[in-house]
């Protein structure tokens, strides 16, 4: 099976020297609608997808996100590992504005939104000790040092609900619990891309110090996109650098994420309702099916 990279990120990052054969198209799901259409192309003739998270334009609130179309809409669009742009704020002294951080683990404050794509009818619990791919990591941190990126190979993300910034109490109160770094969309994301066994990687933007650093000014909207707006440029040469040796790597992956599913159902056959079964099919076929990685 040929591979396709999924990216999920802002606008920015589509103008990539190089990237041909562009088209916006709209993708189905059997979870409503994704965030926008979806752009295919080539990059140096690797096959990518970019989804825009908040739609073009940027006028979907991070509670608002239909995070489970937006997966699903990946998968059948032939995705088989996912690469996300996050824009995040430091909640520690060590992770300055400007530096990249690839996120390892997470800490899950939301609390509207639909996080698993298995409901009453098939229940299944996946693994999430390990929530990012270790092996696409490592091929972005090393791209990155190349790059001359300043670059953090590992950080716990913790998101909230937003779409408001948190109080001063509360970004001291994360910061104790040993979060890194503060966003507001990585999560369900990360669960949603696990469940559906793609691998996941998340290449967060460090924009603003948040609120508690009592020596920076508190964060702000045109604060936040103006430092945004100068990682970009990072950001479309890392894109560029890692799509090549991504695209290469032979699944399914040693960390698992290909096949969380295997161990993961705990409905018995006999008990699995079928309309459920009938919504889930392009998320579970593979295990619903009992078929193997190399029948895909």
């Amino acid at each position: 099976m040929n591979s396709k990279i999924g990216i999920i990120g802002g606008t920015g990052l589509y103008d990539l020297e190089g990237f041909t054969d562009q088209q916006w198209l709209k993708v189905s799901s059997n979870f409503g609608n994704p965030s926008d259409r979806l752009l295919f192309g080539k990059l140096n003739d690797h096959e990518i997808v970019f989804l825009p998270r908040h739609a073009r334009g940027h006028t979907i609130s991070p509670s608002d996100i239909n995070y489970r179309a937006n997966i699903e809409a990946l998968k059948n669009s032939g995705v088989d590992r996912i690469i996300s742009f996050s824009a995040v704020g430091s909640l520690n002294i060590n992770i300055k504005p400007g530096s990249f951080v690839i996120v390892d683990q997470y800490i899950d404050r939301t609390y509207l939104r639909q996080n698993s794509f298995f409901e009453k009818g098939f229940v299944a619990h996946v693994s999430m000790a390990e929530p990012t791919c270790k092996i696409m990591n490592k091929v972005i941190y090393d791209s990155a040092k190349q790059l001359n990126i300043k670059v953090h190979d590992s950080g716990t993300y913790v998101v909230i609900e937003g779409p408001q910034f948190s109080t001063k109490a509360e970004s001291n109160y994360f910061r104790k619990m040993g979060a890194d770094i503060i966003g507001m969309t990585n999560m369900p994301e990360a669960k949603l891309a696990r469940e559906a066994e793609i691998p996941y990687s998340t290449i967060a933007l460090v924009t603003d110090y948040d609120c508690w650093h009592d020596d920076h000014e508190n964060v702000s909207t045109n604060s936040i996109l103006d430092t945004l707006s100068k990682n970009t440029d990072n950001a479309k040469k890392l894109i560029s650098k890692i799509i090549p040796i991504i695209s290469n790597l032979k699944a399914p992956f040693s960390c698992g994420s290909h096949n969380s599913l295997e161990h993961a159902v705990a409905t018995s056959k006999e008990y699995r309702d079928e309309k459920e079964m009938k919504k889930i099919s392009n998320i579970a076929g593979r295990i619903i099916d009992k078929k193997g990685w190399n029948n895909q």
